[in-house]
């Protein structure tokens, strides 16, 4: 996916945090290479890709994504550079960061 495509699904503004685009980094998802921009939250870089599914909710199995972006509903728990609940809608990307769907409640590598 080009920046051209990739523009019309990316977060421009968040309601708590604020990024200014300050150039592309690379990361992974899942082992597949993707594009963000420096300082994005991971939940954005990831919905700019086409991720839309981020985990399935525990309980119920149903399929969870991006929510409520503050924090506040642990939809966007994933697993990053191998800690397991961390808040993709809260944590900014950084340059190699290995990002992985959760499975349960995470556990500690």
């Amino acid at each position: 996916m080009t920046n051209d495509e990739s523009r019309g699904r990316r977060v421009g503004q968040h309601p708590i945090l604020t990024f200014a685009d300050r150039g592309p980094v690379s990361f992974t998802f899942e082992g597949r290479p993707m594009t963000g921009r420096q300082g994005e939250t991971i939940a954005a870089a990831l919905a700019a890709n086409g991720v839309r599914l981020f985990r399935h909710a525990e309980k119920t199995g149903r399929p969870r994504g991006f929510f409520c972006a503050v924090g506040k509903c642990a939809s966007c728990l994933m697993v990053v550079d191998g800690r397991p609940n961390t808040m993709v809608c809260m944590e900014p990307l950084r340059e190699g960061t290995r990002v992985e769907r959760q499975r349960g409640r995470g556990r500690l590598q």
